[in-house]
């Protein structure tokens, strides 16, 4: 097999497995990019709402869903069937393929594999709200109907356990980031490799022109995302910088009612990519307050030489250079999640220079052309094509 191609996977009959199809986010990302790579391969996903001709590239790739695909309501309320997730990824067949990659953020590595197969999970992350987010998806959760609570955390309780059996079935992890892949040991008690998601480099290009006024954040406004932050800084800024914030969501109304009052922060709401990307281009900086197992948008940025300032926990340790990279640096970290810190970063933000091209220089290093390389290498490593293939052919649903 070549270190430096997946080609040699071209008679393999591959299967990937992805848990659910309901928006096109960075799990998704990556997705584009493993069929891509394996234009043959077929898909498995526990549900499939995607409106049509939203994802091009999956249109010539079969799709099989899960049982939950035909459950009452499913399509605004999938997440609700979370204790039926382990029970219906268990029933894809896959005795039809050599390769079975997963790319999981839930449920989707415990897929059920056979001593033929090798089994790679990709993992995003270890099931957030089972695990290290447990206590803030609860109180998020506000449960109204007596000893509901009590029901969720023996639910949750199950699905660790479950979550952490189904870790000692997959052959080979492969970790978003380093921050994941700590966690993946933590959790599991499993090593990663590293392999960094693919950022659309070339889709967003690299502006050196002059910069406008405002700082700009954007993502789905959820709470865990912490836009909140993010506007109470700006609306306490005496400075009154300009705030442009991109993206909708449940957190849309709340943001709102912080931004009254204060004419230098605006909400736009949901934008296609070409606006967002000129918007990206012309920020002083791009403002990112989220706690994430890695976070693309901040790499976007870069890539377009618009340099970030970051929570600096999680992902955006790696996928920012702070401050200590001296000429390098492609943005400022906060320590905290709280106005404060952020308003301590915008000032530190001013005090110093940061180059375009550093910033374009470091985003590329997360490249879709890195991202395919790294994979062959690391597929190459671990995966030993079967000798003699006389598996049956795989089960459509």
């Amino acid at each position: 097999m070549q270190a430096d191609s997946l080609q040699a996977f071209n008679d393999q009959r591959v299967a990937i497995v992805h848990d659910w199809l309901v928006v096109n986010g960075g799990a998704e990302k990556v997705l584009q990019a493993l069929v891509k790579a394996f234009p043959h391969a077929e898909v498995f996903t526990l549900v499939n709402f995607m409106p049509e001709g939203s994802m091009p590239w999956l249109g010539r790739h079969l799709v099989h869903t899960s049982l939950l695909q035909r459950m009452p309501f499913a399509k605004r309320y999938y997440r609700q069937y979370l204790p039926l997730m382990p029970y219906a990824i268990e029933q894809f067949d896959l005795r039809g393929f050599d390769l079975v990659i997963s790319s999981s953020h839930a449920v989707a590595k415990g897929v059920i594999t056979h001593p033929d197969q090798t089994h790679i999970c990709y993992c995003h992350t270890p099931m957030r709200y089972a695990w290290d987010m447990k206590e803030a998806y609860l109180k998020d959760a506000a449960f109204r109907l007596p000893g509901m609570e009590s029901v969720v955390r023996k639910t949750l309780k199950r699905l660790r356990q479950w979550d952490y059996f189904t870790a000692t079935q997959v052959d080979h992890f492969l970790a978003n980031s380093h921050n994941v892949a700590r966690r993946i040991a933590k959790y599991y008690r499993r090593e990663a490799d590293v392999l960094y998601p693919p950022v659309d480099i070339d889709g967003f290009a690299f502006y050196e022109g002059p910069r406008d006024d405002y700082f700009l954040a954007a993502s789905r406004l959820v709470p865990y995302k912490r836009l909140d932050i993010i506007v109470q800084a700006f609306a306490q800024d005496p400075q009154k910088r300009p705030l442009k914030i991109v993206g909708d969501g449940p957190e849309f109304k709340r943001l709102a009612r912080l931004a009254e009052g204060h004419d230098h922060i605006e909400l736009l709401g949901y934008l296609e990519g070409s606006a967002l990307h000129s918007l990206m281009q012309r920020a002083r900086a791009f403002v990112f307050a989220a706690d994430e197992d890695f976070g693309i948008l901040p790499l976007e940025a870069q890539a377009c030489g618009t340099p970030v300032i970051a929570y600096g926990r999680g992902g955006a340790l790696e996928t920012v250079k702070g401050l200590e990279h001296d000429n390098a640096a492609t943005g400022v970290h906060f320590s905290e999640q709280t106005p404060q810190s952020i308003n301590h970063a915008l000032h530190q933000f001013e005090e110093n220079a940061f180059d375009a091209y550093a910033c374009r220089q470091h985003a590329e290093r997360f490249s879709q052309t890195c991202f395919t390389q790294r994979l062959a290498l690391l597929l190459a490593s671990v995966y030993k094509p079967p000798i003699a293939s006389e598996s049956p052919h795989a089960y459509h649903h």
